[in-house]
C-alpha cells in the first residue's frame, strides 16, 4: 500500500490517493475518473448516470435491477416480460422477500435515512441521482406514483393532499367537488329543465 503523502482524498473504489486533476466527486466521496464505474457492468459513470447505494455506485440500469421494484411490468419496455432478475449481470436476487405494496402511512414516518431523505412511499433513502421532488418531499423516481391508481407522475400531472400524491384524475374523483354533473367531463353535463 502506497503512503498517502500530501494527505489527499482517497478513492472510494481503490482506496488510493486521488489528486485534483483526476478527481470525480459524488455524494461527498472522491473517485479517480478511471474508477468511477458501475460495480456490476463496469460502465463509465457521470453525474447523470450514477445511482448510489450506501458506499456502492451503479449505473441506473444495474441499480434498478438490484434495488428497484420487482414484479410484472417493472423495468421492461412496453409489451415485454423478462424473468431475468439481474443474474446475467452477477446480481444475486434474494428469494423469499415478499413484495410489499406501497405503504400509505410511510409518508408520515419518512425521515432522514443515513444522511439522505427517506422516500414517503417506501421509506428507503433517496439519493440525488434518483430524487424527484413532489409535495415538498423527496421521492424515488420509481415511487413517484399516484397513491390510488399507481400511474407514474410528473410535476405537471401531480396533485397532493395531506402529504400523499395523486394523478389529477384520481384527485378529482376522490377530493373534487361532488354532486350532479361533476366528474362527467365537458359535454356530458346534463341539464334538467
Amino acid at each position: 500500500r502506497m503512503p498517502n503523502w500530501g494527505g489527499g482524498k482517497k478513492c472510494g473504489v481503490c482506496q488510493k490517493a486521488v489528486y485534483f486533476a483526476e478527481e470525480v466527486q459524488c455524494e461527498g466521496n472522491s473517485f479517480h475518473k478511471s474508477c468511477f464505474l458501475c460495480m456490476v457492468c463496469k460502465k463509465n459513470l457521470d453525474s447523470t448516470t450514477v445511482a448510489v447505494h450506501g458506499e456502492e455506485i451503479y449505473c441506473k440500469s444495474c441499480y434498478g435491477k438490484k434495488y428497484g421494484p420487482k414484479g410484472y411490468g417493472y423495468g421492461q419496455g412496453a409489451g415485454t416480460l423478462s424473468t431475468d432478475k439481474g443474474e446475467s449481470l452477477g446480481i444475486k436476487y434474494e428469494e423469499g422477500q415478499p413484495h410489499r405494496p406501497p405503504n400509505p402511512s410511510a409518508g408520515r414516518m419518512a425521515q432522514k435515512v443515513g444522511g439522505a431523505d427517506g422516500c414517503p412511499r417506501c421509506g428507503q433513502a433517496v439519493y440525488a441521482a434518483e430524487k424527484v421532488i413532489g409535495a415538498g418531499k423527496s421521492w424515488h423516481k420509481s415511487c413517484f406514483r399516484c397513491a390510488k391508481c399507481g400511474k407514474s407522475l410528473e410535476s405537471t400531472t401531480l396533485a397532493d393532499k395531506d402529504g400523499e400524491i395523486y394523478c389529477k384524475g384520481c384527485y378529482a374523483k376522490n377530493f373534487g367537488p361532488k354532486g350532479f354533473g361533476f366528474g362527467q367531463g365537458a359535454g356530458a353535463l346534463i341539464h334538467s329543465q
